[in-house]
């Protein structure tokens, strides 16, 4: 068991992550499950927006907003829940359990592993890609 343990924790760290995110399936997914909030350019004027309490976000503003780096933790947290926002009585994302499963991992500008469901990282390669 902590040969396993340790063969994990070395394929997270150790060089890149040979997981290819797919930008295409990222956009599907977000016109189906977020652009009713965050509008179908991303840019936060979706047509829920002003029913709710926290305005969305325009996402494509995303590392303009960090100092030019794409806030990778924070975004996947905040999709998949690990860092809940309620803006509409629940806490968003209201497809949490959609966005769960089938692990696999990406690494932050400064090379921390993240570990996602398969449909966030195709969101966040969709949200990269579409940054300003």
């Amino acid at each position: 068991m902590k040969t396993m343990y340790l063969a994990v924790v070395f394929a997270l760290c150790a060089g890149p992550m040979a997981v290819a995110q797919d930008a295409g399936t990222g956009q599907a997914l977000f016109h189906k499950h977020c652009a009713t909030c965050h509008g179908t350019a991303a840019d936060g004027t979706g047509p829920m927006g002003p029913a709710l309490v926290v305005q969305p976000k325009n996402l494509t503003s995303l590392s303009a907003e960090n100092g030019g780096e794409f806030p990778l933790l924070r975004v996947v947290r905040r999709i998949d829940g690990r860092d809940p926002l309620v803006s509409h009585g629940s806490a968003m994302p209201v497809y949490g359990e959609f966005f769960e499963g089938d692990d696999t991992a990406m690494k932050t500008a400064s090379g921390q592993p993240v570990l996602m469901g398969r449909a966030v990282a195709d969101l966040v390669a969709f949200l990269q890609a579409i940054q300003k």
